[in-house]
């Protein structure tokens, strides 16, 4: 199976499945000398780790990560060493017995039938190279993206959950509740809903906002490079995601050209956008305003109610699907999508460095 690697200089490869020993990547392209804290990456995987609340999947792994190849501890901390950074997950709390009653049936919703008609073969427990679990990969590798590009601050929310919207942009309380949701009172509807989902057997979906401040102006290219185009390929790549927007993405066909030019006027360190409309990029290039993108993602599908489907052998059933799985995988998906926006940022970091110099 190849299209496992997202990047171009900085170059985040992963393999593993849900229900193996491990799951594991390689970060290649990193430059050396950046400094790694252990303690940051580990906080990044606790923030996407499952069974944190009985609004996720009550699957028990510790995300435990371990770095085997690409650095080097010395006097002045854990450094890289310009080598492929190589990463370790081990799967501890992995149920495969929970889906050996789908072995042979398509879930509606999930990609079984499109990877058997692919590859002629499927991994059944749990979805195999296709599940979620492989994220936690990307949210290790993130955290090292991170370190490449110090000076810019990501962060993540839940917007949207169910149809019902938040409306506060109060990052400071994104980590006080089990939503990552930066809007107190939608926060606490969003908790009695979900528990009534949870009960249900049902799911919802939801909207992640992912913003990047600190970002220089001038990365990206025009036409293939776009750091738009990027960043939408990357939070594609996320399972479950059906649609993203850069700024005010869909709204902005509903303004005039008046109400979406983003205007300027001189700041005491040049040109300052007086509303970020664009989400940050112009002409696939960095404004130098904060990036923002948003992404919807799909109720979960694996749910209990049943639902009309068909046998690898032609078959007509009902399958309705059991075990531990998230009434709302949009929650977990938010520091995902903060991993994956470092990563592109790290990249275009590298590859504008290498365009133009120290300049960025």
């Amino acid at each position: 199976m190849s299209h496992n690697t997202f990047g171009h200089l900085f170059r985040v490869t992963t393999f593993g499945e849900s229900h193996g020993p491990m799951i594991g990547g390689v970060v290649d392209g990193c430059p050396p000398g950046i400094r790694l804290d252990m303690d940051a990456i580990q906080s990044a995987m606790d923030r996407r780790r499952p069974g944190k609340s009985r609004h996720t999947t009550q699957r028990r792994e510790p995300d435990t990560v371990r770095l085997v190849s690409g650095v080097l501890e010395t006097e002045d901390g854990l450094l890289t060493t310009g080598t492929p950074i190589g990463i370790i997950i081990e799967n501890v709390d992995q149920r495969s017995k929970d889906y050996s009653k789908i072995a042979d049936r398509y879930r509606p919703g999930h990609a079984d039938y499109t990877y058997d008609v692919k590859y002629g073969l499927r991994d059944y427990r749990g979805g195999g190279r296709s599940s979620a679990r492989e994220t936690a990969v990307r949210v290790a590798a993130g955290a090292i993206a991170r370190a490449v590009v110090p000076g810019v601050t990501i962060r993540g929310a839940l917007v949207e959950m169910g149809g019902d919207k938040a409306h506060a942009r109060d990052w400071s309380i994104i980590d006080d509740n089990d939503f990552f949701c930066p809007d107190e009172a939608a926060a606490l509807r969003w908790e009695s809903r979900l528990d009534e989902v949870r009960r249900a057997g049902s799911s919802v979906g939801a909207v992640v906002e992912i913003e990047a401040s600190g970002a220089p102006a001038g990365w990206g290219a025009p036409i293939y490079g776009k750091l738009d185009q990027d960043l939408a390929s990357a939070m594609m790549s996320i399972n479950a995601v059906k649609g993203v927007e850069i700024g005010l993405g869909f709204e902005a066909a509903r303004l005039s050209g008046e109400e979406n030019a983003d205007e300027m006027r001189m700041g005491p360190n040049g040109p300052e956008f007086l509303t970020n409309n664009a989400g940050g990029v112009l002409g696939g290039i960095s404004t130098g305003a904060p990036v923002v993108v948003r992404f919807a993602v799909k109720p979960t599908s694996s749910i209990r109610t049943a639902r009309r489907s068909v046998t690898r052998g032609g078959e007509e059933v009902d399958v309705s699907t059991t075990g531990r799985h998230d009434p709302c995988v949009g929650i977990r998906a938010v520091p995902v999508g903060e991993a994956m926006m470092a990563i592109v940022l790290a990249d275009h970091h590298l590859r504008d460095r290498a365009q133009t110099g120290e300049r960025s």
